[in-house]
């Protein structure tokens, strides 16, 4: 569990944005032979997703705290994936550690979420990798048993392509 899901507020609290952990979709762990720096660069070269990324095709931003990150996704949800815009915004921010971003509550979509993908250095030349989503607020777990499934593919598959391109890009560097 994350730091911010231990202390953040339960449904109980807020039940518009309160955290459940039975709604969080959390992706296989990748071991990556490629340092954490490596890794961290392949996440923040936004203009570049398309080149490696199967589920999230286009990227933009600037990553501040607050910004917003503007993404083209192919849907998992269906057979042959139409893409889709996605709109979150920038909340955590750990170089070669986390990077992270939520989708606020709104009344035209009640469905807020937070999305960190976590890096962890297991040497000087390794780490590994995972991401999550948690789906806040009391329509949280709905959205959980709806998307869960197909997300988390969507973040495995990322996880794998992710490594594959920060192995390449190493491998380059020697």
């Amino acid at each position: 569990m994350l730091d911010w899901m231990k202390t953040a507020p339960t449904l109980a609290d807020d039940p518009v944005n309160g955290f459940d952990p039975d709604a969080v979709t959390i992706s296989n762990t990748v071991e990556i032979n490629a340092p954490a720096r490596v890794v961290w660069a392949v996440l923040v070269d936004m203009p570049r997703y398309n080149e490696w990324n199967p589920f999230c095709i286009r990227a933009v931003s600037t990553l501040e705290m607050g910004a917003a990150v503007e993404m083209t996704l192919i849907s998992y949800a269906t057979a042959g994936g139409p893409t889709v815009p996605n709109l979150e915004y920038v909340c955590a921010f750990e170089p070669e550690k986390l990077l992270s971003w939520e989708m606020k509550h709104s009344e035209a979509w009640p469905y807020p979420a937070r999305r960190d993908q976590v890096i962890e250095a297991t040497g000087a030349e390794a780490c590994r990798y995972y991401s999550t989503d948690a789906f806040l607020g009391a329509n949280g777990i709905h959205v959980q048993r709806f998307a869960g499934p197909w997300i988390k593919r969507a973040f495995d598959d990322s996880g794998i392509a992710l490594k594959a391109r920060a192995e390449f890009l190493f491998s380059q560097e020697r």
